[in-house]
């Protein structure tokens, strides 16, 4: 079945905006950017940017995990703030459903990711060719048919937790990629951007921001 977008048109959710950066909660199902053709343009830095033209990309999020974006507002806090990311001083924490129980309490897995290039935009392991990608977890409650993990990315590779909890054994519930048979029966991907801790660009304070899983 071929994919066709039909992104919420929910108005976009304000955590924090100030001079420099804005902060969103992002739906599921919302585009970080553009995607290619005109049917992918709408997309939650368009939304933003009605409301403020200098919204600049700092990071994405993928098109069906909710949750905290942070975008610049000027290119000074652009530039601060993708160094930030790129130095790996922010701080992530997601939420997510898994299929199955999640032992131990706490992990991390630390397995190389690459692109999948026959079934992009597939992610896949690779110890060979795959860059560097570590997650830590733990574990907030589980049954044997379910757990719930908070997930704290140690590298931003895409779609890394999806395949990293993939390869631990309990796949993200609702993956419309990764998941299959009922695992894959959920009405979206269970997989949330809880918080992110950055300083900000202009006074260096440490500000964290958070949007509780809508799941």
């Amino acid at each position: 079945m071929s994919f066709v977008y039909a992104p919420p048109d929910e108005v976009p959710d304000i955590v924090h905006a100030d001079h420099e950066i804005l902060v969103v909660n992002k739906p599921s199902g919302l585009l970080s950017v553009p995607g290619r053709g005109p049917d992918k343009a709408d997309c939650m830095i368009e939304r933003l940017r009605g409301a403020f033209p200098t919204v600049l990309l700092v990071h994405r999020l993928d098109l069906d995990t909710s949750g905290i974006m942070i975008f610049a507002l000027t290119a000074h806090a652009q530039r601060h703030l993708s160094k930030q990311f790129e130095e790996r001083r922010t701080k992530k924490a997601y939420i997510a459903r898994l299929d199955g129980r999640l032992q131990p309490r706490t992990g991390r897995v630390d397995l190389p990711l690459i692109v999948d290039w026959p079934n992009r935009p597939r992610q896949k392991v690779d110890h060979e060719t795959g860059k560097p990608a570590q997650t830590d977890w733990q574990v907030i409650k589980a049954s044997d048919a379910e757990t719930r993990v908070r997930l704290f990315p140690v590298t931003g590779r895409s779609h890394q937790l999806r395949v990293h909890m993939l390869h631990a054994g309990h796949v993200i519930l609702g993956d419309p990629l990764y998941a299959t048979g009922a695992a894959a029966a959920f009405p979206r991907l269970m997989l949330h951007a809880e918080s992110l801790r950055i300083k900000h660009p202009d006074s260096g304070v440490q500000m964290n921001f958070r949007a509780a899983a809508p799941f």
